[in-house]
């Protein structure tokens, strides 16, 4: 089924029907097919991306193909590091969807460097977007959740802090921050109603990973070999976690790692 017919399907309800969800590092890959799928469900969708002109693009032609489908989308940007400008994209999301009910908090950098040739400001950058940045989109949408008695924050780790790997130091410690983060900010915000929950995606095909790892071939006969269902993992393989955490099936479920990794990791 194709992304506008999965929305347009939604189009009289879903388990997110009148929400509003902001979806950060969405222009492509992982958040992608999560705005696809909230959308589906029925929430209304703010498409963040970061700066940049190619970003631009993929994010404006994806909330295209959301309102085609019949879901309310709009695009806001900026830099999830920069809290003022966190501030205001979210205030943007607000202006143009409503107050916002669900975060999911997707936005990530990473790269593959040597840790003994990582220096203070590659550190920075990569910390910085994975784990300052979701300080800032939490605050940012804190208020809104509040004042309407509830929300669901999604959180996006990854199945290396479970494995640790090799030329990624700085990557896999702040991917592991996000779990404390996760289970820490579930304690302070539960009696307001809101949900704090994180997934942890195992080897998922995205363009940034084709980047990362250009012999595809040879990395997906490595996930076979490791895996229990021995096939690549997908973006939209993401997809029905997400949206159980941000649905009312999930409400009595907060401080948790939904790990979807094909049964790589087991625990």
């Amino acid at each position: 089924m194709s992304a506008a017919g999965a929305v347009g399907g939604a189009a009289g309800g879903g388990r997110l029907a009148g929400r509003v969800a902001l979806v950060t590092g969405a222009a492509r890959g992982i958040g992608a097919a999560l705005c696809r799928g909230l959308a589906a469900e029925g929430a209304a969708v703010a498409v963040h991306h970061r700066p940049g002109a190619r970003d631009a693009a993929d994010a404006e032609a994806l909330a295209r193909e959301l309102r085609e489908g019949g879901a309310r989308a709009a695009v806001v940007s900026g830099d999830v590091a920069d809290k003022a400008a966190v501030e205001a994209f979210v205030a943007e999301a607000r202006e143009q969807l409503g107050a916002v009910d669900l975060l999911v908090a997707n936005a990530a950098a990473t790269a593959r460097v040597r840790w003994t040739e990582i220096d203070p400001d590659e550190w920075r950058r990569v910390t910085s977007a994975n784990l300052d940045g979701l300080l800032f989109c939490a605050q940012a949408v804190h208020g809104d959740m509040r004042e309407r008695g509830g929300g669901a924050i999604v959180t996006v780790s990854s199945v290396t802090v479970e494995l640790g790997a090799a030329g990624a130091l700085h990557y896999v410690t702040s991917k592991a921050g996000i779990v404390g983060f996760t289970r820490a900010l579930a304690r302070e915000v539960g009696g307001e109603g809101i949900r704090v929950n994180c997934v942890m995606p195992g080897a998922i095909r995205t363009e940034a990973e084709l980047e990362l790892f250009p012999d595809q071939e040879a990395l997906a006969a490595e996930q076979a070999a490791v895996q229990s269902i021995p096939r690549r993992g997908l973006p939209e393989d993401l997809v029905g976690a997400v949206v159980f955490l941000c649905s009312d099936e999930s409400s009595f479920v907060t401080g948790q790692v939904l790990t979807v990794d094909g049964g790589w990791t087991m625990r």
